[in-house]
């Protein structure tokens, strides 16, 4: 028979709590660790997708509107009723159609109900805006598609309308400095036709733009709360709009005005005469066929376009 030794009772209850309530502690302890380290995972991936969520708003924000207009709403603590307009002295402004796609769209079964049709403008708006994206094209600002007529402007981008030069303030530009962009726009609106050629050699279309541009001053402005879209309106807008109603396919039509300021950078005109225009009168306007040289531009080397013009009169 096993030997027995005389213990307190309250011994053994003393030992038993003490080692319970070590264990308890030890637990919690652990337990509070635990919680605090998956609380401070789950506060970074909330900062995280709060952070990402900014990112994709202000991108979105910035695909809406022009990106010196996104940083006025976006870093500024404004009203939603606040207003944001601006006035421009010295704009440029170009209208481009296709006239035939009109022709060309349709809701026959072979084109899936017009979406084939839809889809292909949507390359051809595209291949557009790529052209943005070139350094020579950065005072160029879609304004926006309607239908199939694009609309751009320039100079309406003030932290980059030096183009390159020294000074920012237009008195201390000359006339020169003063339409660099209104130069861009119109190699812009060259750049176009022959992106406009190169898709119609690939898909094995016909389509023509009509062009109209004008210079002059406008009022911008965001209007709209749920879908803001950033605009221009004025005469100058207006007549720019009847340069391209008015005009041939195939052709870049200015009135006189400007086409005496794009003159002086070397591109090539052919009169085509005084037409009329509603809400005008008449007009004498120009087809803008082509650079005589090699465009310019500042602080960087010449850089050689296709657009060349045979012959003029």
């Amino acid at each position: 028979m096993a030997p027995t030794f005389p213990v307190a009772l309250g011994d053994i209850n003393t030992t038993g709590q003490e080692k319970g309530k070590g264990v308890d502690e030890f637990c919690w302890v652990e337990k509070l660790a635990r919680t605090l380290f998956l609380w401070k995972i789950e506060v970074h991936d909330q900062k995280e997708r709060v952070y990402e969520m900014r990112r994709w708003n202000e991108a979105l924000v910035t695909n809406m509107l022009p990106e010196h207009v996104a940083r006025h709403f976006l870093g500024s603590k404004k009203r939603d009723e606040e207003l944001y307009s601006q006035t421009y002295d010295e704009i440029g402004v170009m209208f481009a159609s296709l006239p035939n796609f009109a022709d060309f769209y349709t809701e026959e079964s072979i084109n899936n109900g017009g979406i084939e049709c839809l889809r292909f403008l949507n390359e051809i708006i595209s291949d557009f805006d790529s052209l943005l994206d070139n350094p020579k094209f950065r005072v160029i600002t879609k304004i926006k598609t309607i239908g199939s007529t694009y609309m751009a402007a320039s100079g309406v981008t003030p932290d980059v309308n030096t183009n390159g030069y020294a000074s920012s303030n237009k008195e201390d530009k000359s006339d020169r400095e003063r339409w660099q962009h209104l130069a861009d726009l119109a190699d812009f609106a060259l750049a176009m036709k022959d992106t406009l050629t190169n898709i119609n050699n690939q898909s094995f279309n016909n389509f023509m733009l009509r062009i109209g541009m004008n210079k002059g001053g406008v009022l911008a402005g965001v209007i709209g709360a749920r879908k803001p879209h950033y605009d221009i309106w004025g005469n100058t807008v207006n007549v720019a709009s009847r340069m391209e109603s008015t005009g041939v396919m195939g052709n870049i039509q200015v009135v006189e005005e400007t086409q005496v300021i794009l003159r002086e950078y070397g591109f090539r005109f052919v009169r085509r005469g005084p037409i009329f225009v509603k809400g005008k009168g008449e007009l004498l306007t120009f087809f803008l066929k082509g650079r005589e040289k090699p465009a310019t531009f500042p602080n960087g080397p010449p850089v050689t376009l296709p657009h060349q013009v045979e012959d003029s009169s």
